[in-house]
């Protein structure tokens, strides 16, 4: 069994004292819970198995919340004029500020800050940094102007070419010692043609072109200041879509709308969330319009930690209201096979010239357009700034500044990778791992360079 199939435990349910130290942030008491647990032969094989998954969070969740009160205050107003600790209190009341209990205290998330500035823009007059405001109005720029021209000329097509590189953090070099890289490539599926791929040094196996989440896979004995990198091209071809209700077909597809289990699940709160969005709604361009809505209009984007620490991840980001692009992209598929429309996963990078990140997206299938695509974490940052046009754009269409490396998530790598790995539903930086055991977050790091961008429509 592949540590991906071991995630369908997190459907089983906690020991009621587990779930209430780990909810007060009492991690040394729950190992050692855990541990009695695990060694107690009365306990059933399933609620081990998640117990183990739950060991894991409470190892990895702690190092996402660092800052403590007083910390994330001083951090605040040297980048909000005129924070107070009483605001402080209503961003974390409201969502805006992540946190968690960690032994009796309350710890911020890292990238609060970063969080604030990116969603509030209702507060951007009072944001100290006036670079990263210039850099998000350039992207808006860029984004309404390729948007314009897909509108123009019914699509767009761009080609790139990327280098990427995985370097070993001093702590995990291991000299000498056998080390396997997965590192991440782009894919064929449906806007996206990938090109030629080099490898340094040569890599031992390249997936399928098609592979749900592609990677070249690197096996060699570790030396010291060893890196992996692979240089790439592709080519993307984003159609524009404008679908209207009155023209989609009586006769609808039913494939790709069953479950997936641990986070595509429709557990009664999806249903009822199903059922409160979309009504006696029959048209299935309208039902998905309205699940579009909802995420855009009533959830709002946050930095989240690790995947797996989140159990239920459309549960989580649809009664909670916050979560990062992903949660957007699950949350939607989730609402939309609940619905019988067929709804796949995409992720990769976002690819904007001079700007690389990681991002994920959805696609949905209405008959007579075919696949259309939903970005709502892009759709939602439109609809907060006003844009109203591209908040529509976002539903059925992308711009063409993508690399699309999954075309599903939980997928087993080629070739298998043994461990949890640090994204085991998603494959953006990749994997690093020694013959015992996977290299996880600060580990490793990833860099990449955009080499060349070009135009063609």
């Amino acid at each position: 069994m592949h540590m991906t199939e071991n995630l369908d435990y997190f459907a089983c349910p906690l020991p009621e004292d587990v779930a209430r130290l780990v909810a007060a942030g009492e991690y040394e008491r729950g190992k050692r819970v855990i541990a009695l647990r695990m060694s107690d032969p009365k306990v059933p094989e399933a609620v081990k198995k998640r117990l183990q998954l739950e060991l894991q969070i409470i190892r990895e969740l702690p190092g996402y919340y660092t800052h403590p009160e007083e910390e994330m205050l001083a951090l605040l107003q040297a980048q909000v004029q005129g924070m107070t600790r009483e605001e402080m209190e209503t961003l974390r009341d409201d969502g805006t500020l992540d946190w968690i209990y960690r032994e009796g205290a309350v710890f911020y998330k890292t990238d609060a800050c970063e969080n604030l500035i990116k969603t509030r823009p209702d507060m951007a007059s009072r944001f100290l940094d006036q670079e990263a405001l210039a850099q998000k109005a350039e992207n808006i720029r860029m984004l309404d102007e390729a948007i314009a021209g897909m509108k123009r000329n019914g699509g767009a097509h761009w080609r790139y070419r990327m280098k990427t590189t995985i370097a070993i953090a001093p702590h995990a070099q291991r000299p000498g010692e056998l080390i396997r890289v997965h590192m991440t490539l782009p894919l064929q599926d449906g806007q996206s043609y990938p090109g030629e791929i080099i490898t340094w040094p040569q890599a031992k196996h390249v997936a399928a072109i098609d592979h749900p989440q592609r990677t070249a896979f690197f096996e060699a004995e570790y030396e010291p200041g060893m890196t992996f990198s692979s240089e790439f091209s592709w080519e993307i071809k984003a159609p524009y879509a404008a679908p209207v209700p009155e023209a989609v077909s009586a006769q609808q597809p039913d494939f790709d709308t069953g479950e997936m289990l641990p986070q595509i699940h429709f557990t009664p709160f999806i249903r009822a969330l199903v059922k409160e969005l979309a009504g006696e709604e029959s048209n299935p361009l309208i039902k998905a319009r309205r699940f579009y809505d909802y995420i855009t209009t009533q959830c709002c984007y946050r930095f989240v930690p690790a995947y797996f620490t989140k159990t239920n991840i459309p549960e989580y980001f649809g009664a909670g209201q916050r979560g990062d692009c992903g949660m957007h992209a699950l949350l939607f598929i989730t609402l939309c096979r609940c619905a019988g429309i067929p709804a796949q996963w995409q992720a990769g990078l976002y690819t904007r010239p001079g700007s690389v990140g990681n991002h994920d997206w959805a696609r949905f299938y209405i008959a007579p357009y075919g696949w259309l695509y939903c970005d709502s974490s892009f759709g939602g940052s439109a609809y907060r700034e006003g844009h109203l046009d591209r908040w529509n754009f976002y539903f059925a269409n992308l711009e063409p500044f993508r690399l699309v490396a999954n075309r599903d998530i939980q997928q087993v790598f080629d070739p298998p990778y043994p461990f949890l790995r640090q994204d085991p539903y998603d494959n953006q930086d990749g994997e690093v791992s020694y013959q015992d055991e996977g290299l996880r977050r600060g580990d490793y790091s990833i860099s990449r360079e955009m080499l060349s961008w070009e135009k063609i429509l």
